[in-house]
């Protein structure tokens, strides 16, 4: 083979694979997705807003959702074991290990609840106060001036904790909160107070395959919030729609 022809087929193989460098990774058919079992959210019968939005998101891309009802904590190791694609409801880089994309699916709206005779607190006054909230929410991390707090296993005996005196509020989303509420004899004797907006994030395995899906989820979540597509589920909820601004919680 003369010198000349095998630079050319040096060169020929050269950018075949750099082409192929450049072609994007195919989607894979299928999404796992855990997620705590959260009503009317993420429920293991597969109902639930956040379940319809990530149908949206992926399953009319041709990525099948496959849904994992795991505790929260649970679902956070199997994304850093790669076991799963991704985890529903982590906040921003909370999750060690996972990838992040731009964009949130939805914005925890969160609460205290309380003695109705206590005053309600503030951003400025949790410090003064003892709070709990169930294990791996790290409110700690995302809530100003916290002092002193508890974290439990489960959302069991919440209002006789309050009661008590053996904390002052108990903190967590909206949701929970009513749910923890709905359980009380006189709802009256307890007050809930809207403390922080913040963003929902699926934290994706950090791996190819992640990478890929969180591309796509990106994508996605721009498309859909251009062309609205998203505000139906969340008026089919009767949940506040979360972005009305049209950009990613990071973007100004």
């Amino acid at each position: 083979m003369s010198v000349a022809r095998a630079l050319l087929v040096t060169l020929c193989v050269l950018t075949a694979s750099l082409v192929r460098a450049a072609e994007p990774a195919a989607l894979p058919g299928e999404i796992r997705v855990a997620s705590e079992e959260w009503d009317s959210y993420t429920q293991a019968d597969g109902q639930g807003m956040a379940w319809d939005i990530l149908r949206e998101i992926f399953e009319t891309q041709g990525v099948k959702l496959d849904m994992r009802s795991v505790p929260y904590t649970r679902s956070v190791g199997l994304v850093q074991r790669r076991e799963v694609d991704a985890l529903v409801g982590s906040y921003r880089d909370e999750t060690d290990g996972a990838l992040y994309p731009r964009w949130n699916y939805d914005t925890d709206h969160i609460y205290s609840l309380g003695l109705a005779t206590n005053p309600p607190p503030t951003l400025a006054t949790l410090g003064n106060y003892r709070l709990v909230w169930v294990r791996g929410y790290r409110y700690q991390d995302y809530l100003p001036n916290i002092q002193r707090f508890n974290e439990i296993r489960r959302r069991v005996g919440i209002l006789p904790m309050l009661q008590q005196g053996r904390a002052d509020f108990y903190i967590d989303a909206l949701t929970e909160v009513d749910f923890v509420l709905s359980q009380a004899e006189d709802r009256a004797q307890f007050r809930r107070t809207h403390l922080a907006e913040l963003p929902l994030f699926l934290g994706f395995a950090n791996n190819e395959r992640g990478r890929v899906l969180r591309a796509l989820f990106d994508r996605r979540m721009a498309e859909l919030v251009k062309n609205g597509r998203l505000r139906p589920i969340f008026q089919r909820w009767k949940q506040p729609y979360p972005f009305d601004a049209g950009r990613p919680p990071d973007d100004r």
